[in-house]
């Protein structure tokens, strides 16, 4: 599970990092952070793809949120008796904070 995760956020990081520092021309000296080359790359992926290079970031942005939590679902769904086990004592405790008597009969 812990190289699932790696695999899946060290991609995913990487893009945003490069999103953000070419969106905003910090590039550290490198070619590949320029504001020029993010807009070439969209260019080319919109040119590729036969849609406006404007409207590649927010498809972008939407299938890393319905891919995170696809990846979620999956971690949630392999730690299941863990969640279940916490859950289960979260009400236990809760339900013993309610049993106890209640303050506002202090004198």
């Amino acid at each position: 599970m812990k190289w699932f995760l790696i695999l899946w956020a060290a991609p995913v990081g990487s893009l945003i990092a490069w999103y953000g520092l070419s969106y905003h021309d910090i590039s550290f000296g490198f070619f590949m952070l320029t504001r020029e080359t993010h807009d070439l790359v969209f260019q080319i992926y919109g040119n590729v793809l036969g849609i406006e290079p404007e409207t590649i970031p927010p498809l972008v942005a939407r299938a890393l949120v319905v891919d995170t939590f696809i990846v979620l679902g999956i971690v949630a769904f392999r730690k299941r008796r863990e969640i279940r086990a916490w859950w289960a004592a979260r009400q236990m405790r809760s339900t013993a904070l309610q049993s106890d008597e209640s303050l506002s009969s202090a004198p």
